[in-house]
């Protein structure tokens, strides 16, 4: 495992921002470049890679990855659903949004589905209180959701993959 020349000129550019010695600062966008690199998902030997980059122990890697849920330790799918389920989104319904998408697509959260187009994740606080309830699909918020909202994504983001195979 190693990511690409362009990918390390950036490894080394991002652990240059901080003080010498100080390299661990650097872990969260080394995460988020390896899970970009490595298929969306951080494996155990991707985590000792980014640590043996930074010259930090394997552990103080995966108590990061471990906390934040932006960092995936399982394959996820094509699509992930990644639905706020803090106390506004709650008070507006997200429970019913999780279940209707669980039965929708036949998983939980924490699943992917067999085709592998889909994830369902449950996350804490997105910031979009206002527009409850509300999910974060890729880089873009899904707000105000309801079933007819959710059957529109499920089939946009089915639609988008059929153009692309």
């Amino acid at each position: 495992m190693k990511f690409s020349e362009d990918k390390l000129a950036k490894v080394s550019e991002i652990i240059a921002r901080y003080p010498k010695g100080k390299q661990k600062s650097a872990l969260l966008p080394l995460l988020h470049l390896a899970q970009e690199e490595f298929g969306g998902w951080l494996s155990a030997d991707t985590m000792d890679y980014v640590a043996e980059l930074l010259s930090i122990t394997p552990i103080e890697v995966y108590e990061v990855a471990t906390f934040y849920s932006m960092y995936n330790l399982k394959p996820v799918g094509k699509y992930m659903f990644e639905v706020c389920q803090t106390g506004p989104c709650m008070v507006r319904g997200c429970d019913d949004i999780i279940a209707y998408i669980t039965e929708k697509l036949g998983i939980k959260p924490g699943e992917t589905t067999a085709d592998g187009l889909f994830t369902l994740k449950t996350v804490e606080c997105l910031g979009a209180c206002g527009y409850a309830p509300m999910m974060q699909l890729g880089k873009f918020y899904r707000e105000h959701l309801s079933k007819q909202r959710v059957d529109e994504i499920i089939e946009e983001c089915r639609n988008k993959a059929a153009l692309n195979n």
